[in-house]
């Protein structure tokens, strides 16, 4: 089961978030949210919540 962890402001910061997590080991997907406001979720299966979630604040906050 998918989970939505974080809702990317733009496409590129979407991008950049799928890139490093994916290259972290983690299965992530992509989608809009509503596309006049150009918003994206970032998903992860939910079993992987809590881990995806300590990197994404390391990306998020240097």
């Amino acid at each position: 089961m998918w989970t939505v962890m974080y809702i990317a402001p733009t496409a590129k910061i979407a991008d950049m978030i799928k890139t490093k997590l994916t290259e972290e080991g983690f299965l992530v997907q992509t989608r809009p949210v509503n596309l006049s406001k150009q918003q994206f979720e970032i998903l992860v299966p939910s079993g992987e919540l809590e881990e995806v979630q300590e990197v994404l604040n390391n990306i998020l906050h240097p």
